[in-house]
């Protein structure tokens, strides 16, 4: 899952970053409007966590804009006011879900969870394929029975294997879906984290590698 925070004040925006990474999302941060339609045109979000009170472009813009183009980032809405005036005000403009300053932490993964399940087809709680079972709520992973110990990076690749059911995903996908946007496409990191994974995962075997097309489980 792939989120954008655009939030103007900078230390806020780490802090919400650093807590969605933990939590197993790959975020980028952008500390102004400009910026923010700048990454939604380059990157396909899961969700943009959006301050309304951006610089150069205000963040009202840029939800209009993803609106006006049909995008399927869903967007939750930051404000330090929290009337029922300027909620209304922002989900009128597009926004999916609105947040008030100051808010709990917990809340944030969990409202942007919820959106994140309405922007892509349904996937269950839990996955289960060839002996793996996988909770995406408590974010726990394990081969018959055996509990796997994955870094935030592998489960989210893992994950990703299990929801495409046994088809193929390309590295770029996962860099795509799984890294955030520094990640260096040449510097094998898919590959370094597949190979962890693999390890992990034990004998026999299940993820097969497809030369030239990706990754299949």
């Amino acid at each position: 899952m792939r989120v954008l925070v655009a939030e103007d004040e900078q230390v806020l925006a780490e802090l919400v970053a650093t807590g969605l990474r933990r939590a197993g999302f790959a975020v980028d941060t952008v500390y102004s409007g400009d910026a923010a339609l700048a990454y939604l045109g380059l990157h396909d979000y899961d969700v943009v966590v959006l301050d309304r009170d951006l610089p150069r472009v205000h963040g009202d813009q840029v939800a209009r804009h993803l609106v006006a183009t049909s995008s399927r980032t869903r967007i939750l809405m930051l404000t330090a006011s929290a009337s029922m005036e300027d909620r209304v005000e922002g989900l009128d403009l597009g926004a999916d879900d609105y947040l008030g300053k100051p808010f709990e932490f917990p809340e944030l993964v969990s409202r942007v969870r919820a959106l994140r399940r309405r922007s892509a087809r349904f996937v269950p709680p839990v996955l289960e394929r060839h002996g793996i079972s996988l909770d995406t709520v408590r974010r726990t992973a394990e081969r018959d029975g055996r509990e796997l110990d994955l870094s935030p990076k592998e489960f989210s690749v893992l994950q990703i294997l299990l929801e495409a059911e046994g088809g193929l995903v390309s590295a770029e996908e996962l860099l795509e879906r799984a890294w955030d946007a520094h990640a260096d496409p040449f510097t094998g990191a898919v590959r370094v984290c597949m190979s962890k994974l693999r390890s992990k995962l034990g004998e026999p075997a299940l993820i097969r590698t497809v030369q030239g097309s990706g990754y299949a489980l």
